[in-house]
């Protein structure tokens, strides 16, 4: 597969992604809330954001996510941020946020496609030897709610486990972000089974159009009113203002009063009670 197929294969996705998207994440509501309910079929990731600084709705309670080990937001009694980023292919922004990152002293998480680890090895060992987490992001970024066997859905991330060990010799950290926001009770389940957090967000705004960028503005006004104690935030790396705006964005927050914490800590300390395990 060449480079310029990939791009447009994982654009692609991340459309999909974001169907309904305009202001937030995945699916969003602006009017009544999203029905949360015990998650059987096929879903898109869902987000209604019902009052300013608030944390929004999800089409999955944390309750339920929780007994998978799985997450869109951490502690809202908190003015804690978890920054995020995924990444399907490099475009030379992502070596300016990892700048600001470490101006601020932000540890983010990096959710990582296969072609990515392939590609760019210097900039993963630069992620890592900096303190940024890098989380699963799938091998060949698929619709993996339509994976129903294990062994599939298995080799999906630990293609990319092998890659990551290739690269750094360590070990990846169990954190997965599913492509396109879509999940499915039982891809949910076999995460868990394979020791993984499966996380989603509680924030993002549309910045992965390589060709029609948003504005600093139009960043701001999606960013700035709709942060919420354990927004865990979505961001793209390919995005040129996520790059230029990053520093700036931090700052505000910080003027805002919020601190940054480690989603990887944050993740370590989720463990499932045996009562509230699915059966």
């Amino acid at each position: 597969m060449t480079g310029k197929w990939l791009k447009r294969r994982f654009f692609i996705l991340a459309l999909c992604a974001v169907v309904l998207l305009g202001t937030g994440a995945a699916a969003l509501w602006v009017g009544d809330a999203p029905e949360a309910v015990s998650v059987s079929g096929i879903t898109d990731w869902g987000l209604s954001f019902q009052q300013e600084g608030a944390a929004p709705l999800a089409n999955a309670t944390e309750d339920y996510l929780r007994q998978f080990r799985a997450l869109y937001v951490g502690d809202t009694g908190e003015k804690t941020l978890y920054i995020t980023f995924d990444a399907g292919f490099e475009n030379g922004n992502t070596g300016p946020i990892l700048d600001a990152l470490k101006k601020h002293g932000v540890k983010a998480t990096f959710f990582l496609v296969g072609n990515y680890l392939e590609t760019q090895p210097e900039l993963v060992k630069r992620m890592a030897e900096e303190g940024h987490t890098v989380g699963n992001h799938t091998y060949s970024h698929p619709d993996m709610s339509k994976i129903g066997d294990r062994d599939s859905f298995s080799a999906e991330l630990q293609k990319n486990e092998e890659l990551y060990r290739t690269v750094t010799g360590q070990e990846m950290p169990k954190l997965y972000r599913p492509p396109q926001g879509k999940f499915c009770e039982s891809n949910l389940q076999m995460a868990a089974d394979l020791g993984y957090t499966t996380v989603f967000w509680s924030l993002a705004y549309v910045d992965w159009y390589t060709e029609d960028q948003p504005t600093k503005e139009q960043a701001f006004s999606k960013l700035i009113p709709r942060i919420h104690n354990g927004a865990v935030v979505l961001l793209h790396s390919t995005s040129s203002t996520n790059a230029q705006i990053l520093d700036a964005l931090l700052t505000e927050w910080e003027n805002l009063g919020y601190t940054f914490g480690d989603l990887e800590a944050y993740c370590a300390g989720l463990a499932v009670p045996e009562t509230e395990k699915k059966t």
